[in-house]
């Protein structure tokens, strides 16, 4: 078997005065940053002759040297990770979990202690039983959010890619509106408000707690409201978080001052009430609304046990926080929002003044192969 050729290109009119690893992401895309770098410190990448580098200028006309196209490595194959099917009493729990179907995705109330995902140490996990929700020739339903371990409440799965892209889409450009319910030690001074706190990962805790960061952490803001209060001891509170920062509810309600009711890890021994409260946490996901590629979602999760029971020891009526009515999310207003359509903004004007540069040459050709 012949050993293959050193090619040769020739450059066109439309590549005119771009950078030479910028051609080749245009016209031999296979070819990684790496690669093109050692074909450069090697000598093999030339241009009219001479050595180049990746970010040399090229002109219409030049010829661009490239060595033969690299076989890649045979990689050992991965042993597959063996998974344990599902037993009967497996796929009962989850489907006993679904409370709304639609074509495209499944919701479910997430009890409280059971992990969204797996890790190092957690080998029973919802997305591991999501096989109990796929039915015959059915692709294995998808994540598109995740709950905390121990927060209980809605829970939205997608039946393909193609629906998970969508929501997905749907919540990181803040369209989709979470209600959550806590029970926070203490009640708020005001009967509303917004927290406008960044957070950042904790250092020495390997990333398992946030904490408030003006200069490096990352925007979040959590909308609050009042639901009820019970004299001073303890307040019911309706969270919306507007960004989705890791454990940012909780950290937020923290540094607000009214750590939520059992939360050990930000509120220490004073998230804890006395009086049969639960040592449980109060945080649950009520309520999800979002647009699906079909109908409109939008579906309520009953509450856990603990988190009743709590309500009615201290006196709240329990469907009062239903009473209250659903923020409208202004897109515009978003700060994260208005950087990506800045970007986007910019993207586009970018490429028309491209255009223009352009249009004042010659027609543009293609790059030939000889």
């Amino acid at each position: 078997m012949s050993e293959p050729e050193v090619r040769s290109f020739t450059v066109g009119e439309d590549d005119d005065g771009i950078r030479l690893d910028r051609w080749f992401k245009r016209h031999l895309a296979e070819a990684s940053f790496n690669t093109i770098s050692r074909w450069a410190r090697t000598g093999q990448l030339r241009v009219d002759g001479k050595r180049a580098t990746p970010g040399d200028r090229i002109e219409a006309g030049q010829t661009i040297r490239v060595p033969p196209p690299e076989r890649a490595p045979v990689k050992p194959a991965r042993p597959q990770r063996r998974v344990e099917p599902l037993t009967s009493d497996e796929e009962a729990f989850v489907r006993e979990m679904v409370i709304a179907e639609t074509p495209d995705g499944f919701v479910l109330n997430k009890p409280p202690g059971l992990a969204t995902q797996g890790g190092t140490k957690t080998s029973q996990h919802l997305d591991r039983l999501l096989d109990g929700l796929a039915g015959d020739g059915e692709a294995r339903p998808k994540l598109v959010h995740r709950l905390d371990k121990d927060t209980s409440g809605v829970l939205l799965v997608a039946r393909s890619a193609r629906a998970a892209a969508f929501f997905s889409k749907s919540f990181s450009g803040r369209t989709a509106r979470k209600v959550y319910w806590a029970l926070v030690v203490g009640v708020p001074s005001a009967e509303d408000g917004l927290i406008d706190l960044p957070l950042a990962k904790q250092p020495g805790t390997g990333g398992e707690k946030m904490h408030v960061d003006e200069e490096s952490g990352q925007a979040a803001r959590t909308r609050w409201r009042l639901v009820d209060r019970a004299g001073n001891r303890a307040a019911w509170v309706e969270l919306q978080p507007l960004t989705g920062r890791t454990h940012q509810l909780r950290a937020h309600m923290a540094a607000l001052g009214h750590p939520i009711i059992g939360d050990a890890k930000y509120g220490g021994a004073e998230a804890f009430l006395t009086g049969g409260i639960s040592r449980k946490l109060h945080l649950h996901a009520r309520r999800l609304k979002i647009d699906g590629p079909g109908d409109v979602i939008d579906v309520t999760a009953e509450l856990p046990a603990h988190f009743a029971e709590s309500l009615a020891t201290l006196g709240f009526e329990p469907l009062a926080g239903d009473n209250l009515p659903l923020d409208t999310p202004d897109p515009a207003k978003d700060p994260a929002v208005k950087a990506r359509r800045a970007a986007a903004a910019a993207k586009t004007a970018r490429k028309a003044r491209k255009g223009e540069r352009r249009s004042r040459g010659a027609a543009p050709a293609k790059a030939n192969r000889r």
